[in-house]
Protein backbone atom coordinates (compact mmCIF):
# COMPACT_ATOMS: atom_id res chain seq x y z
CA UNK A 1 0.00 0.00 0.00
CA UNK A 2 1.15 3.73 -1.04
CA UNK A 3 -1.18 5.82 -2.02
CA UNK A 4 -2.47 7.17 0.98
CA UNK A 5 -6.17 6.74 0.00
CA UNK A 6 -5.92 2.97 -0.23
CA UNK A 7 -6.79 3.36 3.84
CA UNK A 8 -9.91 3.98 2.93
CA UNK A 9 -10.56 1.45 0.63
CA UNK A 10 -9.25 -1.39 3.65
CA UNK A 11 -11.93 0.08 5.63
CA UNK A 12 -14.83 -0.02 3.66
CA UNK A 13 -13.94 -3.62 3.55
CA UNK A 14 -13.80 -4.09 7.26
CA UNK A 15 -17.37 -2.85 7.28
CA UNK A 16 -18.98 -0.56 4.71
CA UNK A 17 -21.98 0.44 7.12
CA UNK A 18 -19.86 1.73 9.76
CA UNK A 19 -19.86 5.54 10.42
CA UNK A 20 -16.82 7.33 8.92
CA UNK A 21 -17.54 11.29 9.05
CA UNK A 22 -20.57 13.36 10.56
CA UNK A 23 -21.58 16.49 10.70
CA UNK A 24 -24.26 16.60 13.49
CA UNK A 25 -27.66 14.72 11.55
CA UNK A 26 -25.30 14.00 8.52
CA UNK A 27 -23.78 10.85 8.35
CA UNK A 28 -21.60 9.15 5.88
CA UNK A 29 -20.93 5.65 6.28
CA UNK A 30 -17.64 4.24 4.85
CA UNK A 31 -19.32 3.11 1.53
CA UNK A 32 -21.02 6.58 0.98
CA UNK A 33 -17.71 7.90 1.45
CA UNK A 34 -15.81 5.49 -0.61
CA UNK A 35 -18.39 6.03 -3.45
CA UNK A 36 -17.99 9.80 -3.34
CA UNK A 37 -14.84 10.04 -3.88
CA UNK A 38 -14.68 7.56 -6.43
CA UNK A 39 -17.28 9.79 -8.29
CA UNK A 40 -15.33 12.80 -7.14
CA UNK A 41 -12.05 11.48 -8.76
CA UNK A 42 -14.48 10.65 -12.12
CA UNK A 43 -15.04 14.15 -12.00
CA UNK A 44 -11.48 15.09 -11.96
CA UNK A 45 -10.07 12.61 -14.61
CA UNK A 46 -12.87 13.84 -17.13
CA UNK A 47 -11.69 17.36 -16.59
CA UNK A 48 -8.01 15.73 -17.67
CA UNK A 49 -6.87 15.33 -14.48
CA UNK A 50 -3.25 13.24 -14.38
CA UNK A 51 -1.19 11.73 -11.81
CA UNK A 52 0.78 14.53 -10.17
CA UNK A 53 -1.65 17.17 -11.14
CA UNK A 54 -2.08 19.65 -8.26
CA UNK A 55 -5.80 20.23 -6.71
CA UNK A 56 -6.83 23.13 -4.73
CA UNK A 57 -9.04 22.59 -1.68
CA UNK A 58 -10.36 25.26 0.37
CA UNK A 59 -13.12 23.95 2.84
CA UNK A 60 -13.81 23.93 6.20
CA UNK A 61 -14.71 21.02 8.54
CA UNK A 62 -17.63 19.69 6.64
CA UNK A 63 -17.72 15.92 5.16
CA UNK A 64 -16.98 17.38 1.59
CA UNK A 65 -13.30 17.79 2.97
CA UNK A 66 -12.98 13.94 2.94
CA UNK A 67 -14.80 13.96 -0.16
CA UNK A 68 -12.91 15.91 -2.24
CA UNK A 69 -9.58 15.17 -0.45
CA UNK A 70 -9.40 11.29 -0.65
CA UNK A 71 -10.72 11.82 -4.26
CA UNK A 72 -8.09 13.60 -5.40
CA UNK A 73 -5.60 11.22 -3.88
CA UNK A 74 -7.39 8.65 -5.38
CA UNK A 75 -7.25 10.22 -9.01
CA UNK A 76 -3.52 10.40 -8.41
CA UNK A 77 -3.24 13.91 -7.80
CA UNK A 78 -1.73 15.86 -5.23
CA UNK A 79 -3.84 17.76 -2.82
CA UNK A 80 -3.16 21.85 -1.71
CA UNK A 81 -5.35 22.30 1.22
CA UNK A 82 -6.09 26.41 1.54
CA UNK A 83 -7.59 28.00 4.87
CA UNK A 84 -11.30 29.07 3.81
CA UNK A 85 -10.39 32.23 4.82
CA UNK A 86 -7.38 33.38 2.73
CA UNK A 87 -8.42 36.23 0.55
CA UNK A 88 -8.22 36.91 -3.16
CA UNK A 89 -4.67 37.31 -3.48
CA UNK A 90 -4.13 35.01 -1.50
CA UNK A 91 -5.67 32.16 -3.05
CA UNK A 92 -3.92 33.02 -6.48
CA UNK A 93 -0.79 32.83 -4.97
CA UNK A 94 -1.13 29.27 -3.54
CA UNK A 95 -3.18 28.15 -6.69
CA UNK A 96 -0.19 29.60 -9.35
CA UNK A 97 2.62 28.59 -6.96
CA UNK A 98 1.38 24.75 -6.59
CA UNK A 99 0.42 24.89 -10.35
CA UNK A 100 -2.93 23.81 -9.18
CA UNK A 101 -5.79 23.80 -12.12
CA UNK A 102 -8.72 23.08 -10.40
CA UNK A 103 -10.05 24.63 -7.06
CA UNK A 104 -12.77 23.40 -4.60
CA UNK A 105 -13.89 26.38 -2.99
CA UNK A 106 -16.59 26.52 0.17
CA UNK A 107 -20.16 28.51 -0.82
CA UNK A 108 -19.95 30.66 2.25
CA UNK A 109 -16.31 31.87 0.92
CA UNK A 110 -16.39 31.82 -3.38
CA UNK A 111 -15.80 34.99 -4.09
CA UNK A 112 -12.39 35.02 -3.08
CA UNK A 113 -12.31 31.42 -4.57
CA UNK A 114 -13.33 32.34 -7.64
CA UNK A 115 -11.24 35.43 -7.91
CA UNK A 116 -8.28 33.93 -6.93
CA UNK A 117 -8.87 31.20 -9.32
CA UNK A 118 -9.29 33.80 -12.05
CA UNK A 119 -6.07 35.41 -11.11
CA UNK A 120 -4.19 32.12 -11.08
CA UNK A 121 -5.95 30.96 -14.67
CA UNK A 122 -7.78 27.55 -12.43
CA UNK A 123 -11.09 26.26 -12.94
CA UNK A 124 -13.37 27.53 -9.43
CA UNK A 125 -15.94 24.65 -8.24
CA UNK A 126 -17.68 26.06 -6.11
CA UNK A 127 -19.10 23.39 -3.39
CA UNK A 128 -23.00 24.09 -2.44
CA UNK A 129 -24.43 21.43 -0.25
CA UNK A 130 -27.10 20.50 -3.14
CA UNK A 131 -24.79 21.57 -6.09
CA UNK A 132 -22.12 19.46 -5.02
CA UNK A 133 -24.00 16.38 -4.85
CA UNK A 134 -25.71 16.61 -8.29
CA UNK A 135 -22.17 17.47 -10.01
CA UNK A 136 -20.40 14.67 -7.97
CA UNK A 137 -23.24 11.89 -8.49
CA UNK A 138 -23.76 12.96 -12.61
CA UNK A 139 -19.62 11.92 -12.83
CA UNK A 140 -18.71 8.41 -13.61
CA UNK A 141 -17.01 6.69 -10.97
CA UNK A 142 -13.54 6.12 -10.78
CA UNK A 143 -13.54 2.86 -8.39
CA UNK A 144 -9.72 2.43 -9.06
CA UNK A 145 -7.22 3.75 -6.67
CA UNK A 146 -4.60 4.82 -8.54
CA UNK A 147 -1.11 3.63 -8.03
CA UNK A 148 1.34 6.15 -6.52
CA UNK A 149 5.22 5.57 -5.05
CA UNK A 150 6.29 6.10 -1.75
CA UNK A 151 8.19 9.10 -2.91
CA UNK A 152 5.60 10.61 -4.89
CA UNK A 153 4.31 13.98 -3.47
CA UNK A 154 0.28 13.21 -1.79
CA UNK A 155 -0.01 16.87 -0.32
CA UNK A 156 1.29 20.32 -0.57
CA UNK A 157 1.07 22.17 2.42
CA UNK A 158 2.36 25.89 2.57
CA UNK A 159 3.44 27.57 5.27
CA UNK A 160 5.06 30.72 6.02
CA UNK A 161 8.73 31.56 6.86
CA UNK A 162 9.61 34.74 8.30
CA UNK A 163 11.23 35.85 5.27
CA UNK A 164 9.59 36.12 1.52
CA UNK A 165 6.71 34.24 0.78
CA UNK A 166 4.74 31.21 1.94
CA UNK A 167 6.21 27.75 0.87
CA UNK A 168 5.07 24.77 -0.01
CA UNK A 169 5.90 21.75 2.02
CA UNK A 170 5.35 18.38 -0.16
CA UNK A 171 4.80 15.32 1.78
CA UNK A 172 5.06 12.15 0.25
CA UNK A 173 2.49 9.28 0.32
CA UNK A 174 5.04 7.09 2.66
CA UNK A 175 5.32 10.55 4.61
CA UNK A 176 1.71 10.75 5.61
CA UNK A 177 1.08 6.58 5.81
CA UNK A 178 4.04 6.54 8.21
CA UNK A 179 2.58 8.93 10.41
CA UNK A 180 -1.03 8.18 10.21
CA UNK A 181 -0.16 4.85 10.89
CA UNK A 182 1.79 5.59 14.13
CA UNK A 183 -1.08 8.00 15.48
CA UNK A 184 -3.67 4.93 14.97
CA UNK A 185 -1.92 2.36 16.71
CA UNK A 186 1.03 3.87 19.10
CA UNK A 187 -0.14 7.31 20.13
CA UNK A 188 -4.05 6.88 20.56
CA UNK A 189 -4.77 3.70 19.86
CA UNK A 190 -7.33 4.43 17.80
CA UNK A 191 -9.55 1.48 16.71
CA UNK A 192 -13.31 1.05 14.81
CA UNK A 193 -14.95 1.42 18.31
CA UNK A 194 -13.38 4.97 18.78
CA UNK A 195 -15.16 8.42 18.20
CA UNK A 196 -12.84 11.47 17.31
CA UNK A 197 -14.23 14.57 17.56
CA UNK A 198 -12.75 17.09 14.37
CA UNK A 199 -12.05 20.57 16.06
CA UNK A 200 -8.78 21.19 14.46
CA UNK A 201 -9.13 22.40 10.73
CA UNK A 202 -8.69 19.34 8.20
CA UNK A 203 -6.46 21.97 5.90
CA UNK A 204 -3.70 22.02 8.73
CA UNK A 205 -1.40 19.15 8.91
CA UNK A 206 -2.07 18.74 12.98
CA UNK A 207 -6.01 18.53 12.22
CA UNK A 208 -5.22 16.32 8.80
CA UNK A 209 -2.75 13.50 9.47
CA UNK A 210 -4.01 12.62 13.49
CA UNK A 211 -7.82 13.26 12.91
CA UNK A 212 -8.60 12.46 9.40
CA UNK A 213 -5.97 10.21 8.54
CA UNK A 214 -5.79 8.40 11.71
CA UNK A 215 -9.71 7.77 11.77
CA UNK A 216 -9.73 6.73 8.63
CA UNK A 217 -7.16 4.07 8.81
CA UNK A 218 -8.26 2.78 12.08
CA UNK A 219 -11.83 2.58 10.41
CA UNK A 220 -13.28 4.69 13.26
CA UNK A 221 -15.75 7.79 13.15
CA UNK A 222 -14.70 11.56 12.66
CA UNK A 223 -17.37 13.94 13.96
CA UNK A 224 -16.65 17.25 12.43
CA UNK A 225 -17.14 20.74 14.02
CA UNK A 226 -17.19 23.32 10.81
CA UNK A 227 -15.37 26.13 13.67
CA UNK A 228 -14.34 25.45 17.09
CA UNK A 229 -17.05 26.91 20.08
CA UNK A 230 -16.10 25.33 23.55
CA UNK A 231 -20.56 25.28 23.76
CA UNK A 232 -20.52 23.38 20.40
CA UNK A 233 -17.69 21.21 21.05
CA UNK A 234 -18.76 20.29 24.20
CA UNK A 235 -22.28 19.33 23.49
CA UNK A 236 -20.82 16.88 20.56
CA UNK A 237 -18.59 15.19 22.98
CA UNK A 238 -21.07 14.44 25.09
CA UNK A 239 -24.11 13.83 22.31
CA UNK A 240 -21.59 11.35 20.05
CA UNK A 241 -19.91 9.70 22.96
CA UNK A 242 -16.68 10.79 21.78
CA UNK A 243 -13.26 9.06 22.95
CA UNK A 244 -10.69 11.07 21.46
CA UNK A 245 -10.07 14.47 21.01
CA UNK A 246 -7.03 16.33 19.33
CA UNK A 247 -6.93 19.96 20.00
CA UNK A 248 -4.61 23.50 20.50
CA UNK A 249 -4.11 25.06 24.20
CA UNK A 250 -6.87 27.17 23.19
CA UNK A 251 -9.34 24.97 22.97
CA UNK A 252 -8.98 23.03 26.22
CA UNK A 253 -8.59 26.23 27.82
CA UNK A 254 -12.28 27.08 26.41
CA UNK A 255 -14.00 24.11 27.47
CA UNK A 256 -12.10 24.37 30.93
CA UNK A 257 -13.33 27.51 31.63
CA UNK A 258 -16.79 27.06 30.31
CA UNK A 259 -19.40 28.21 32.54
CA UNK A 260 -21.46 25.09 32.47
CA UNK A 261 -18.78 22.56 31.55
CA UNK A 262 -19.30 20.75 34.77
CA UNK A 263 -22.87 19.84 33.36
CA UNK A 264 -21.77 18.15 30.60
CA UNK A 265 -20.78 14.28 30.18
CA UNK A 266 -17.51 13.40 29.20
CA UNK A 267 -16.96 10.17 30.63
CA UNK A 268 -16.50 8.73 27.59
CA UNK A 269 -13.56 10.66 26.35
CA UNK A 270 -10.29 8.51 26.97
CA UNK A 271 -7.32 10.46 25.69
CA UNK A 272 -6.79 14.06 24.04
CA UNK A 273 -3.76 15.42 21.88
CA UNK A 274 -2.28 18.77 22.59
CA UNK A 275 -0.31 20.35 20.17
CA UNK A 276 0.28 23.35 18.12
CA UNK A 277 1.83 25.81 20.89
CA UNK A 278 2.68 24.62 24.38
CA UNK A 279 0.10 23.98 26.68
CA UNK A 280 0.00 25.28 29.83
CA UNK A 281 0.62 23.08 32.85
CA UNK A 282 -2.40 24.33 35.04
CA UNK A 283 -5.20 23.98 31.85
CA UNK A 284 -3.53 20.71 31.40
CA UNK A 285 -4.47 19.71 34.51
CA UNK A 286 -7.42 21.27 35.24
CA UNK A 287 -8.58 19.89 32.22
CA UNK A 288 -7.97 16.06 32.95
CA UNK A 289 -9.14 16.78 36.85
CA UNK A 290 -12.61 18.18 35.16
CA UNK A 291 -13.04 15.78 32.37
CA UNK A 292 -11.57 12.71 34.22
CA UNK A 293 -8.99 11.79 31.22
CA UNK A 294 -5.47 12.34 29.83
CA UNK A 295 -4.11 14.50 27.93
CA UNK A 296 -0.84 13.80 26.03
CA UNK A 297 1.36 16.80 24.59
CA UNK A 298 3.28 16.52 21.51
CA UNK A 299 5.38 18.38 18.96
CA UNK A 300 5.81 19.08 15.14
CA UNK A 301 5.53 20.99 11.82
CA UNK A 302 3.67 20.76 8.91
CA UNK A 303 7.30 19.74 7.39
CA UNK A 304 7.64 17.02 9.95
CA UNK A 305 3.80 15.49 8.76
CA UNK A 306 3.62 16.67 11.52
CA UNK A 307 4.21 14.43 14.73
CA UNK A 308 7.58 14.40 15.28
CA UNK A 309 8.05 14.08 19.76
CA UNK A 310 4.81 12.96 21.85
CA UNK A 311 3.95 11.73 25.27
CA UNK A 312 3.79 8.07 24.76
CA UNK A 313 0.65 6.55 26.63
CA UNK A 314 3.31 3.73 27.63
CA UNK A 315 4.92 6.28 29.05
CA UNK A 316 4.86 8.36 31.76
CA UNK A 317 3.73 11.87 31.08
CA UNK A 318 5.68 15.20 31.79
CA UNK A 319 3.73 17.93 32.61
CA UNK A 320 5.50 21.08 30.00
CA UNK A 321 7.52 18.48 28.13
CA UNK A 322 6.82 17.58 24.46
CA UNK A 323 7.50 14.23 25.12
CA UNK A 324 10.44 12.01 23.20
CA UNK A 325 11.20 11.18 19.98
CA UNK A 326 8.25 9.30 18.23
CA UNK A 327 9.38 5.57 16.19
CA UNK A 328 11.01 6.36 13.08
CA UNK A 329 11.82 9.59 14.02
CA UNK A 330 14.97 10.81 15.39
CA UNK A 331 15.80 14.26 17.44
CA UNK A 332 18.71 16.35 17.67
CA UNK A 333 19.58 19.44 19.52
CA UNK A 334 21.97 21.74 17.78
CA UNK A 335 24.03 25.07 18.38
CA UNK A 336 24.55 27.88 15.80
CA UNK A 337 27.75 25.77 14.94
CA UNK A 338 26.15 22.71 13.90
CA UNK A 339 27.09 20.92 17.42
CA UNK A 340 24.86 18.96 19.55
CA UNK A 341 24.30 20.74 22.91
CA UNK A 342 25.03 18.49 26.40
CA UNK A 343 21.70 17.67 28.70
CA UNK A 344 19.37 20.54 29.97
CA UNK A 345 21.38 22.94 27.42
CA UNK A 346 19.45 24.85 24.94
CA UNK A 347 19.70 23.77 21.18
CA UNK A 348 17.45 24.33 17.70
CA UNK A 349 15.15 21.46 17.35
CA UNK A 350 16.64 19.53 14.57
CA UNK A 351 14.42 16.03 13.24
CA UNK A 352 14.98 13.56 10.95
CA UNK A 353 13.01 10.60 9.93
CA UNK A 354 10.20 8.93 7.57
CA UNK A 355 8.59 12.45 8.70
CA UNK A 356 10.00 14.83 7.07
CA UNK A 357 8.99 16.10 4.09
CA UNK A 358 10.55 15.53 0.50
CA UNK A 359 11.29 19.34 0.03
CA UNK A 360 9.64 22.67 -0.03
CA UNK A 361 8.05 22.91 -3.58
CA UNK A 362 10.16 24.46 -6.35
CA UNK A 363 12.16 26.07 -3.88
CA UNK A 364 15.66 24.21 -3.72
CA UNK A 365 16.90 27.44 -1.75
CA UNK A 366 14.66 26.98 0.80
CA UNK A 367 15.03 22.97 1.05
CA UNK A 368 18.87 23.26 1.12
CA UNK A 369 18.31 26.29 4.09
CA UNK A 370 16.15 23.98 6.01
CA UNK A 371 17.24 20.17 5.88
CA UNK A 372 21.17 19.93 6.24
CA UNK A 373 22.71 16.55 5.79
CA UNK A 374 19.43 14.93 6.11
CA UNK A 375 18.06 16.63 9.42
CA UNK A 376 15.49 19.56 9.11
CA UNK A 377 16.35 22.45 11.52
CA UNK A 378 13.05 23.58 12.73
CA UNK A 379 13.86 27.16 14.19
CA UNK A 380 12.57 26.21 17.73
CA UNK A 381 15.07 26.34 20.58
CA UNK A 382 14.60 23.46 23.20
CA UNK A 383 16.09 21.50 26.06
CA UNK A 384 16.28 17.46 26.80
CA UNK A 385 16.54 16.10 30.14
CA UNK A 386 18.56 12.58 30.68
CA UNK A 387 15.64 10.80 29.70
CA UNK A 388 15.14 11.75 26.34
CA UNK A 389 11.94 14.71 27.28
CA UNK A 390 12.28 17.71 25.27
CA UNK A 391 10.81 21.10 26.54
CA UNK A 392 10.68 23.81 24.19
CA UNK A 393 12.14 27.02 25.39
CA UNK A 394 11.60 29.74 22.90
CA UNK A 395 10.88 30.08 18.64
CA UNK A 396 14.45 31.22 16.72
CA UNK A 397 12.08 32.40 14.13
CA UNK A 398 9.17 35.07 14.84
CA UNK A 399 5.96 33.01 14.39
CA UNK A 400 2.38 34.35 16.48
CA UNK A 401 0.38 31.59 16.91
CA UNK A 402 -2.93 33.57 17.16
CA UNK A 403 -6.04 31.14 18.42
CA UNK A 404 -4.27 27.63 16.93
CA UNK A 405 -3.78 29.45 14.03
CA UNK A 406 -0.30 30.43 12.61
CA UNK A 407 0.39 34.34 11.72
CA UNK A 408 3.77 35.05 10.25
CA UNK A 409 5.30 38.84 10.39
CA UNK A 410 6.54 39.14 7.53
CA UNK A 411 3.15 38.43 5.53
CA UNK A 412 1.48 40.70 7.19
CA UNK A 413 3.97 43.02 7.06
CA UNK A 414 4.50 43.48 3.77
CA UNK A 415 0.67 44.19 3.26
CA UNK A 416 1.75 47.33 5.63
CA UNK A 417 4.42 48.47 3.55
CA UNK A 418 1.85 48.54 0.54
CA UNK A 419 0.32 51.81 2.49
CA UNK A 420 1.38 54.88 0.94
CA UNK A 421 2.49 56.64 4.58
CA UNK A 422 4.23 53.42 6.08
CA UNK A 423 8.19 53.34 6.34
CA UNK A 424 8.81 50.65 8.51
CA UNK A 425 6.56 48.11 9.91
CA UNK A 426 7.34 45.43 12.47
CA UNK A 427 4.51 42.51 13.51
CA UNK A 428 5.08 41.11 16.64
CA UNK A 429 3.24 39.07 19.28
CA UNK A 430 1.28 40.59 22.72
CA UNK A 431 -0.04 38.32 25.21
CA UNK A 432 -3.93 37.77 24.82
CA UNK A 433 -5.76 35.21 27.76
CA UNK A 434 -7.99 34.12 25.69
CA UNK A 435 -6.34 33.50 22.35
CA UNK A 436 -2.55 33.07 23.49
CA UNK A 437 -1.32 35.89 21.65
CA UNK A 438 -3.17 38.79 19.30
CA UNK A 439 -1.51 40.24 16.62
CA UNK A 440 0.14 43.81 17.27
CA UNK A 441 1.96 46.11 14.42
CA UNK A 442 4.32 48.95 15.50
CA UNK A 443 4.61 50.97 12.56
CA UNK A 444 6.99 54.47 11.55
CA UNK A 445 5.31 56.44 9.25
CA UNK A 446 7.63 58.30 6.01
CA UNK A 447 8.32 62.03 7.18
CA UNK A 448 5.25 64.56 7.08
CA UNK A 449 2.78 61.16 5.73
CA UNK A 450 0.17 61.00 8.28
CA UNK A 451 -2.66 57.97 9.25
CA UNK A 452 -4.09 56.75 12.05
CA UNK A 453 -3.93 53.13 13.66
CA UNK A 454 -7.51 52.39 12.57
CA UNK A 455 -6.25 53.38 8.71
CA UNK A 456 -3.67 51.33 9.12
CA UNK A 457 -5.53 48.64 10.03
CA UNK A 458 -8.16 48.76 7.52
CA UNK A 459 -5.88 48.56 5.15
CA UNK A 460 -4.37 45.76 5.87
CA UNK A 461 -7.71 43.64 6.89
CA UNK A 462 -9.30 43.40 3.61
CA UNK A 463 -5.91 41.71 2.07
CA UNK A 464 -5.02 39.16 4.62
CA UNK A 465 -7.20 35.87 6.46
CA UNK A 466 -8.95 37.43 9.16
CA UNK A 467 -6.95 35.60 11.78
CA UNK A 468 -3.82 37.87 10.09
CA UNK A 469 -4.54 41.09 10.65
CA UNK A 470 -3.61 43.66 13.65
CA UNK A 471 -5.74 43.93 16.09
CA UNK A 472 -3.16 46.98 17.53
CA UNK A 473 -1.16 49.37 16.07
CA UNK A 474 0.94 51.61 17.37
CA UNK A 475 2.71 54.60 15.77
CA UNK A 476 6.18 55.58 16.64
CA UNK A 477 8.60 57.34 15.39
CA UNK A 478 11.44 54.85 14.49
CA UNK A 479 11.66 51.11 15.48
CA UNK A 480 15.09 50.11 17.17
CA UNK A 481 17.69 48.63 14.91
CA UNK A 482 20.75 46.61 14.98
CA UNK A 483 24.52 47.76 13.87
CA UNK A 484 23.46 45.91 10.32
CA UNK A 485 20.54 47.72 10.04
CA UNK A 486 18.10 44.87 11.31
CA UNK A 487 14.57 46.00 13.18
CA UNK A 488 15.04 44.45 16.44
CA UNK A 489 11.79 42.69 17.04
CA UNK A 490 13.13 41.94 20.56
CA UNK A 491 13.58 45.59 21.65
CA UNK A 492 9.70 46.07 20.53
CA UNK A 493 6.93 46.21 23.16
CA UNK A 494 3.44 45.93 22.38
CA UNK A 495 3.02 48.99 25.10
Amino acid sequence: MTNIAENLARSVQRDPSHPAVKLDDLVLDYAALDGATAHLAGLLKAKGLKPGDAVGVSLPNVPHFPIVYYGVLRAGGVVVPLNPLLKQREVAYHLADSGAKWLFAWQDFAEAGEKGAADANAECIVVTVEGFTALVGAAEPAPEVVERADEDTAVILYTSGTTGKPKGAELTHHNLNSNSELSASTLLNLGPDDVMLGALPLFHAFGQTCALNTVIRAGATLTLIPRFDATKALEVLQRDKVTAFAGVPTMYAAMLHHPEGDSYDLSNLRVCVSGGSAMPVEVMRGFEEKFGCTVLEGYGLSETSPVATFNLPDRERKAGSIGVAVKGVEVTLLDEDGNEVGKDEVGEICIRGENIMKGYWNNPEATAAAIVDGWFHSGDLARVDDEGYYYIVDRKKDLIIRGGFNVYPREVEEVLYEHPAVAEAAVIGMPHDDLGEEICAVVALKAGAEATPEELIAHVKPLVAAYKYPRKVLIVDELPKGATGKILKREISAG
